[in-house]
């Protein structure tokens, strides 16, 4: 992902969130920077991965606040990975596929169940996960 430029929203352990454009995200390093969503070549906000619940890569900033997202995996041969379900500490549950998951990593990758979210893909940091259940 270095060099490429994609819209990211980053959301907090505490709710916060982020919305911009990042070109160095590396799940291996603690440290991201994202820049405004009015200047991706800006300069960015420097965001350490352990304060995040997860980093969404989206399609747009905006989303559709009324679509509510799919949490059942319909059409199971559609996704590439593992299905999954994610339960985040803060209550959220999330469904998808993942390749990466692995007890006493930093995070992994998970594309979501449902093919019309804005969600392209997300990395969810480790530490804001309460429970992974293969599905």
């Amino acid at each position: 992902m270095e060099g490429e430029i994609v819209k990211v929203i980053a959301r907090f352990r505490n709710g916060r969130l982020i919305k911009g454009f990042t070109r160095n995200f590396f799940p291996t390093k603690d440290r991201i920077h994202i820049s405004p969503p009015d200047d991706p070549y800006g300069e960015g906000t420097g965001i350490w991965l352990k304060d995040l619940k997860a980093l969404f890569f989206v399609r747009d900033f905006a989303g559709n606040p009324h679509y509510d997202e799919s949490k059942v995996i319909v059409d199971e041969d559609r996704l590439s990975g593992r299905p999954v379900e994610i339960t985040f500490s803060d209550g959220e549950v999330m469904v998808g596929s993942t390749f990466g998951y692995a007890p006493g990593r930093p995070g992994f990758f998970v594309s979501p169940a449902d093919s019309k979210s804005n969600n392209i893909k997300i990395f969810a940091v480790s530490t804001a996960v309460e429970r992974v259940r293969r599905m």
